[in-house]
């Protein structure tokens, strides 16, 4: 992005990676604004059918770099999320009754990530590994739902226009996501053309439904 005449950056930021300080002022859910008016709101007064876009920022300087953290909220990327992620609960579940657990978690998203183990042990007898449901761990990620962040060395400009730039990419990224890794979109382990266009048909078309 050129910006009066000099070069000027707006890139996502991920929250989870902030320090424990910014990481709190990230969630906590106090502080934002309604992008629409600059309304003062707390997220827990918000509607969870609302569509608006809420926001916060603070200076943000890491590695003596003057920056801007901006920190939005979306209900709609919240649902969004939380459906994904219920899916994931319910595939884990249906692992979990079946036996049928993973030994290896290739990706972030696989749902095997909600499984945990722990070692039981019966009176001198060797420990046992049994898997559970990682209500814990599925908890930590709810935290985050809506959840969206950038920073940028924009430090005057109005966040109505710097939200503009980064507008849906949270949209994009997760279309990326579904594809790698719900429909397994990559590697493609075929070699006639014609077959490889109609693998990423079928996960075009099956994304669009999905949406």
């Amino acid at each position: 992005m050129n910006h009066a005449g000099e070069r000027a950056f707006i890139v996502t930021q991920s929250i989870k990676k902030l320090n424990k300080d910014d990481k709190k002022w990230a969630l906590d859910k106090t502080g934002f604004k309604r992008v629409e008016d600059d309304t003062p709101i707390s997220l827990s007064e918000i509607p969870e059918d609302d569509n608006g876009l809420y926001y916060k920022d603070e200076p943000y300087t890491p590695n003596t770099l003057h920056q801007r953290l901006i920190v939005t909220y979306s209900p709609k990327y919240a649902r969004y999320q939380k459906a994904i992620r219920d899916a994931q609960v319910d595939r884990a579940e249906k692992m979990l009754n079946s036996g049928k657990v993973k030994k290896e978690r290739r990706n972030p998203n696989d749902p095997a990530r909600f499984i945990g183990k722990i070692a039981v042990t019966e009176d001198s007898e060797a420990a046992k590994i049994k898997n559970y449901l990682d209500t814990d761990k599925v908890a930590d990620e709810a935290l985050y739902d809506g959840m969206y962040a950038v920073t940028t060395d924009l430090l005057d400009d109005d966040v109505k226009d710097i939200l503009k730039v980064s507008e849906g990419r949270w949209e994009i990224e997760e279309c990326f996501r579904i594809m790698k890794t719900d429909f397994e979109a990559r590697p493609v382990f075929l070699h006639d053309d014609t077959r490889i266009k109609a693998h990423f048909l079928i996960c075009f078309l099956s994304l669009q439904k999905g949406k």
